[in-house]
């Protein structure tokens, strides 16, 4: 049954967003979800619909909040083999693969991680957008490693606030071409849907969201017979869509194999033709989720899990490694 919450701000919280006035109120809901609703006109202010999240609570106001039941879920089983590293009553815990979406969307709507966990027939929360049951997070079709799901509303909305709070440790792995400048440090942008091309996105000027990516190089590789690049780790305080492929590209270094940030590969003379096939056959982007950690939502416990790098990766590796001996 839906759920209707009515409440009378204090003269102390005057003033305040009516999305964070929400969220403290109701902690098991989180900011994000708190303010799809209100565009959805869920929210009413002295018994007028308010579709603005940012707007700002007058001492005495009454809000009239409602909470629509959930969607129901009609996905078609995707019989696909899933790696699942932990999994309880609650969440599950997953080593995506490359080349499999999240979820469904235009194009392609049977053969996801969701789709897949359907034929697994595994209970998922069902908040949210009814394409995409269970799901917390996202990376990259192209990109693989770590990802958690939810099992049930509340774990959903548990791990939703720990990402939006910034609180999860998320660390990724990936090849670029070239150096970094400096070799470690920390890139904050502002990030931004392309205007030329719309499934892109790129660094805003003046407009966009807060984007913060912690790098450090790990590895570099460079002689006379190869391309120079480097093994970067990246630490993720903000959870962007591609933030790493962009802020990557940003910086001149884009990660190898990225077909949509990418960069032209040019000839180079006396190139290990091994090498030189491999970079030119890598069907998905260098990037890989390596490390997740998050509280778990019940228990309270701190979780932490680590991915090896796909064989397909690390052969890279251990060619560029061979190359400057």
């Amino acid at each position: 049954m839906k759920k209707i919450i009515k409440l009378i701000v204090n003269e102390f919280e005057n003033e305040t967003r009516i999305d964070f006035f929400l969220t403290k109120k109701k902690k098991e809901l989180s900011r994000t979800r708190v303010k799809k609703l209100i565009l959805n006109k869920y929210l009413k202010i002295n018994n007028i619909i308010i579709k603005n999240p940012s707007k700002k609570v007058s001492a005495g106001d009454k809000i009239i909040f409602e909470i629509p039941d959930p969607k129901k879920v009609s996905l078609k089983p995707y019989d696909y083999k899933l790696d699942i590293l932990y999994e309880d009553e609650d969440l599950i815990v997953i080593n995506k693969l490359s080349g499999i979406s999240m979820h469904p969307a235009v194009g392609n709507y049977d053969n996801t991680i969701v789709n897949a966990l359907m034929n697994y027939n595994k209970k998922l929360s069902n908040i949210g957008d009814e394409l995409r049951p269970g799901i917390v997070h996202r990376i990259d079709k192209d990109t693989s490693g770590l990802i958690v799901v939810a099992k049930n509303n509340l774990s959903h909305e548990n791990l939703s606030n720990q990402f939006a709070k910034h609180t999860i440790t998320r660390a990724y792995q990936a090849l670029i071409w070239g150096k970094l400048r400096p070799s470690h440090g920390r890139i904050e942008t502002l990030i931004t849907r392309s205007s030329k091309n719309r499934q892109m996105m790129e660094v805003g000027i003046s407009k966009g969201k807060i984007a913060i990516t912690k790098y450090k190089t790990l590895e570099i590789f460079e002689n006379e017979k190869i391309p120079t690049f480097s093994l970067i780790e990246c630490r993720l305080e903000t959870g962007r869509t591609h933030q790493i492929r962009v802020h990557m590209s940003h910086k001149g270094n884009n990660i190898l194999g990225d077909k949509k940030y990418k960069k032209k590969f040019k000839k180079i003379k006396n190139i290990d033709p091994n090498i030189e096939e491999t970079i030119l056959k890598l069907d998905r982007q260098f990037l890989h989720a390596k490390v997740l950690g998050f509280i778990h939502p019940k228990t309270g416990d701190h979780l932490e899990f680590s991915s090896n790098l796909p064989k397909n990766l690390n052969d890279i590796l251990k060619k560029l490694r061979n190359s400057n001996k």
